[in-house]
């Protein structure tokens, strides 16, 4: 079994050539372009079929969209061949059918990006086992023990989200094995396909808690091995309370850590890829005291996205401002003024972008064309500071409108409906022209096609094998000696820089004896340092 070492009490000198942090200004610019997409999701017609693929492609041409954000990993599973996770069990057509490469083909002879979208933490949701042996539900799921089981655990014990239809397992984002398979999950599929970017969906923890019991507080991540992982990194013996500030920030540290190390080891794969999250817009974010840090995504489902951006390991931030248009106040099938709400969350996610992108994206689902039509203007307008929006992705392709979720009319009759109302004039939408009246390009991604900065990943085990997890990595300019920046490994001794000037610089950790890597980092280019630091002394 591979040993953990706790950074606070190890000391190591690693001298590195590496760059700084570029500071993070907010983005101005006008936008070039807009990214328009539907989801496509697989839990209905869309990708079961090559027809439904046609179908698929046709219908987001004539919308005039240059996107398709299509769901091909659901459940630990993929609506593909070729990844780490299984081939779905969901009636597809039969091999060699491969509905992503399909995808592919079809769309990229139209112009049409392919975007893959990967349910993140979601593992299984049945109580009947997958029919795949090698399925995580199986081989990692609730019959295993120990460090073989993966599983995240409520605080009261619950292995499941019993609060919605779902009733998913999920994985730990604690767990290191279960944060390494995640990760895979994105690279294989990167590496295997010619897709245009990986989608992260649902990269947070579960929701499903206790609101009675803790009210506004995550109450999952307490599988056994992750929660030692936390104890020894923080000394302490107790199991903390939901609420406890150090284990939350803990458990949102291991998000972000699964979001950097996805972005960097993509990028060692296909650095151009566009990498982009659905994130969290519960409430309102303008009337939650406190700022960021009080949200509801922040606090209830401890992702960061905020965070994210700044950092700049997304290249695309897709908030999904799930609201109803018609709701101004409460009344019948509203809850608070959600009109306002999504003018809020699509407000402060322009004003949020620093050196990447953001797109809003609005529940088709929800409402009407009409009001639907008003969301994607309300979506691409600049912000209020003259902050820019990069497009509109709509949820969802399948339920393209309230009627057509609802059940009273087809998903092509609300297509062709929507359609008409985004291309052409009609009774939904007065202004002129139509909102989307002619096909534009994606927006490029200016910091990859002409970069100034460069990355910077690497990995610290020990000569035994060891992996010195949560080792804490500090950055600083080797001309001046100013800090730069500060991360920690994540559970198998991997960390990673974003943004960085090349230049010489030196990173220090926290541990005694010394180990030298000496690297460059270019711009558009990735960096990769093997330290093998020896523990000297104690480990606790």
């Amino acid at each position: 079994m591979v040993a953990f070492h706790r950074a606070a009490v190890i000391s190591l000198a690693l001298i590195l050539a590496i760059g700084i942090l570029v500071p993070a200004p907010v983005a101005k610019a006008a936008a070039s372009g807009q990214f328009r997409a539907y989801w496509v999701d697989a839990f209905g017609d869309g990708l079961f079929s090559e027809a439904q693929i046609d179908q698929v492609v046709a219908a987001t041409k004539v919308a005039h969209l240059n996107a398709i954000v299509a769901q091909i990993g659901r459940r630990g599973d993929c609506f593909c061949n070729k990844a780490s996770m299984p081939r779905t069990q969901a009636a597809i057509a039969s091999a060699p059918f491969d509905p992503l490469e399909s995808l592919i083909a079809r769309a990229h002879a139209e112009g049409i990006q392919v975007h893959a979208w990967i349910i993140t933490t979601a593992m299984w949701n049945s109580s009947t086992a997958p029919l795949d042996p090698t399925h995580a539900f199986n081989t990692h799921g609730p019959t295993m023990t120990g460090r073989d089981n993966w599983l995240d655990v409520r605080y009261d014990g619950a292995l499941r989200e019993t609060s919605n239809s779902a009733a998913n397992w999920s994985f730990d984002p604690g767990h290191p094995d279960a944060a390494d398979y995640i990760a895979r999950m994105y690279t294989s599929v990167a590496a295997n396909y010619g897709i245009d970017g990986l989608n992260f969906d649902r990269v947070r923890y579960p929701d499903g808690n206790d609101l009675a019991a803790w009210p506004g507080v995550n109450q999952w991540g307490y599988n056994a091995v992750a929660l030692a992982r936390f104890q020894a990194a923080t000394a302490r013996t107790d199991r903390p309370l939901p609420n406890d500030a150090q284990w939350m920030q803990w458990r949102r540290d291991q998000i972000t850590g699964i979001v950097r190390k996805v972005y960097l080891e993509t990028f060692a794969i296909k650095p151009q890829l566009r990498i982009s999250a659905d994130t969290i817009t519960y409430g309102d974010v303008s009337d939650q005291l406190g700022g960021w840090v009080a949200s509801r995504p922040y606090r209830e489902t401890l992702q960061d996205w905020r965070g994210w951006t700044e950092e700049g390991i997304l290249d695309l931030n897709i908030p999904m401002n799930y609201k109803r248009d018609q709701c101004h106040a409460t009344g019948p099938g509203c809850f608070g003024d959600q009109h306002t709400w999504y003018r809020d969350w699509s407000e402060f996610a322009k004003s949020h972008q620093y050196r990447r992108q953001t797109t809003i994206g609005s529940a088709l689902y929800l409402n009407t064309i009409s009001n639907s039509v008003a969301q994607i203007r309300e979506a691409l307008r600049p912000g209020a500071a003259g902050d820019p929006s990069f497009g509109w992705v709509g949820y969802s392709y399948r339920a393209p409108d309230d009627l057509a979720s609802a059940g009273t009319r087809s998903g092509d009759a609300g297509r062709a409906e929507l359609t008409k109302a985004l291309t052409e004039p009609s009774s939904h939408d007065t202004v002129i022209p139509p909102v989307f009246a002619s096909t534009v390009a994606v927006p490029e991604m200016t910091w990859k096609t002409h970069p100034t900065t460069g990355h910077l990943r690497g990995t610290a085990i020990a000569d035994s094998g060891s992996l010195f997890d949560g080792l804490r990595v500090d950055l600083y300019d080797a001309e001046t000696g100013a800090s730069v920046a500060t991360t920690r490994t994540d559970g198998s001794g991997w960390f990673g820089f974003v943004d960085l000037v090349p230049g010489r610089y030196k990173a220090i950790a926290a541990l005694t004896g010394r180990h030298v890597a000496i690297t460059s980092v270019a711009a558009g280019g990735l960096a990769t340092v093997s330290l093998a630091p020896r523990a000297i002394g104690p480990i606790r």
